[in-house]
């Protein structure tokens, strides 16, 4: 291409824009190899006690080629995890398979042989997919790198990963808003912290120290780190202020550490800022750890727009969102104030990476795991879970904490809660959660008693009515009431709807077919007749016969008694005891014969 590329010029390519250059063959012919991945830093692979030897520089080549610029795999941890996963395959074909010494005699029962071995060595379905998917890929790559080294059997195998039906992994929970704020709280009083002690100052240990020899010694020391960055531990100045305190019988465990922490951001103080930022922001971890320095821009109105990288959403990996900015307490002053404690660091550390700290006697730009200082992190500030148990902090849950509590900010309103998902994704990976699930039996539970007590909000009476559905509670439905269309038994939502008769005609049943209907709806002024109703069947016994009475009126007898009457307390009964004694019920009459 002719020049630099300018908007709004036609671009311009020579016949030496075309030609490709032969790709350079991989340089792997051993089984120790440092991969540099595009994400996280170099990682380094060992296979020499892998075997047969050929198989292994098989696998090792296709793992380095997937890892390579344009492969599938970008990130470190995705490499090392296919690494673990190919000792596990190893250890399989060591059991099952020892006489195989190369690709080209594996044959599709060893791929579905590796898959039962799994489960049968205790892996859960989710988890022995996912390190079956991993071999599958990388025979892939030996079979497109080079057909005449896979059969013909294995490679039908390879077009697909499981014949086994696929079982979706359960949904990462959130912490609770209780664990949250424990969180919180604990994050911001530690970036305070941080931001009074970046001073550049002595430890107050070493500046308060009488002794002159001492106090010389830590001022040698702490001018080489201003001016050099940061001194090893056989320099001179080290050595000589570790030997003064030594003989004099004081601490020097956490001399350099101390002392550095007065210039540079620790790996101790990773897990307030990864944790602020994820339940502020909302942002996956590995996005917070990828960010740069120079990710806020267009601030305006008290916002800013926050640019990241999400390597997960391929093609579209370059994101940006629109996040609260002003103090240290809010995402935009937050990143602001991370890039200042950071600024003397980058003098010695050049790098573009938000993160820049020190870590045994050197700086780092690239944040891993940081198992160890998140459980010293919780010990310290005694976080703990909903039952009082110490916390198990997982960082990759809290982006559904943030979405958990904007759900519950919202009152679960799909169209506010859905921002960067549709209402889909957002409503089956983050809104169905366990967390979340006594919220929505509740909203289930309420939108049932509203229901139920819709007939007494549009029938007037003195008192509040207690409203039972009669068919419904065996069946369900919906329940609605109409109080011009009143029966004997129930008040009828669907006189001329009635599922004993067609459309639009009245109901043809007998009066106590209201108890099984599923339009009846029982409420307390319904009492009477039904008591009424109940006295009437028991005195039909005297004059019917067992049999005769259990099928005629057998069914409505349970119904009432055992269905009915218990929905209601005693005292409602009663009241409606007393109201029949003194006002007996009139006769049925449908109501077409009142109109």
């Amino acid at each position: 291409m002719r020049g630099r590329p300018r908007r709004g010029h036609v671009a311009g390519f020579g016949p030496e824009d075309g030609v490709l250059e032969e790709p350079a063959p991989s340089s792997i012919t051993g089984l120790r190899f440092c991969v540099n991945a595009r994400s996280g830093g170099a990682a380094e692979l060992d296979f020499t006690d892998l075997g047969p030897r050929a198989l292994a520089i098989e696998i090792a080549q296709a793992l380095r080629r997937l890892s390579e610029v344009g492969g599938p795999l970008g990130a470190r941890s995705t490499i090392l995890a296919y690494a673990r996963t190919v000792r596990i395959f190893f250890r399989y074909m060591a059991v099952e398979a020892p006489t195989v010494s190369s690709s080209g005699q594996i044959v599709a029962q060893y791929i579905d042989g590796f898959e039962a071995w799994l489960e049968a060595e205790g892996k859960s379905r989710v988890h022995a997919f996912t390190q079956l998917s991993k071999i599958v890929v990388i025979f892939r790559e030996i079979d497109a790198n080079d057909p005449n080294r896979v059969s013909d059997d294995l490679r039908g195998r390879l077009r697909y990963t499981s014949a086994r039906p696929f079982e979706r992994s359960k949904p990462r929970d959130a912490y609770s808003p209780y664990v949250a704020r424990q969180l919180r709280d604990a994050a911001r009083a530690d970036v305070a912290a941080m931001l009074r002690r970046l001073d550049g100052c002595l430890p107050e240990t070493i500046a308060a120290h009488s002794d002159p020899v001492v106090c010389q010694r830590a001022a040698v020391l702490h001018e080489g780190v201003r001016s050099r960055g940061f001194l090893p531990r056989d320099d001179k100045a080290t050595r000589d202020l570790y030997r003064a305190l030594y003989t004099r019988g004081l601490p020097t465990s956490s001399l350099l550490e101390d002392v550095y922490s007065r210039f540079y951001l620790t790996v101790h103080d990773l897990p307030p800022l990864l944790t602020l930022l994820s339940l502020d922001t909302g942002l996956e971890i590995e996005c917070v750890k990828a960010l740069n320095a120079d990710c806020l821009s267009s601030a305006s109105a008290g916002t800013v727009t926050l640019h990241y990288t999400k390597r997960r959403a391929h093609g579209l990996a370059q994101k940006t969102m629109r996040v609260r900015d002003g103090g240290p307490t809010t995402p935009g002053g937050l990143i602001r104030a991370i890039v200042t404690m950071t600024e003397r660091a980058r003098q010695f550390h050049p790098s573009d990476a938000l993160f820049v700290f020190y870590n045994a006697c050197g700086f780092r730009d690239v944040v891993r795991h940081p198992g160890p200082t998140l459980r010293h992190w919780i010990a310290r500030h005694s976080i703990v879970a909903d039952h009082g148990q110490p916390l198990k902090l997982l960082l990759s849950r809290l982006r559904k904490t943030h979405k958990a509590l904007w759900y519950l900010k919202t009152n679960g309103h799909m169209a506010r809660f859905a921002v960067g998902h549709t209402t889909e994704i957002a409503a089956r990976h983050y809104a169905d959660i366990p967390s979340l699930r006594p919220l929505h039996e509740t909203t289930i539970a309420d939108g049932l008693e509203d229901a139920i007590g819709l007939d007494t909000q549009q029938e007037p009476h003195p008192d509040q009515e207690h409203a039972v559905p009669a068919a419904h509670l065996q069946t369900g439905g919906n329940v609605a009431s109409a109080g011009a269309q009143d029966v004997w038994l129930a008040s009828c939502s669907g006189f001329y709807d009635s599922p004993f008769y067609r459309p639009g005609a009245p109901c043809a049943h007998p009066f106590w077919g209201c108890l099984e209907c599923r339009n009846a709806v029982i409420s307390e002024r319904k009492l009477p007749a039904i008591l009424s109703f109940l006295d009437f069947i028991l005195s039909q016994r005297t004059s019917i016969h067992a049999q005769d009475w259990a099928a005629k009126f057998g069914h409505a007898h349970e119904r009432i008694t055992r269905q009915i009457l218990p929905a209601f307390s005693d005292e409602v009964i009663g009241s409606a005891r007393a109201t029949l004694e003194a006002h007996p019920p009139m006769v049925y009459l449908p109501p077409e014969a009142a109109q």
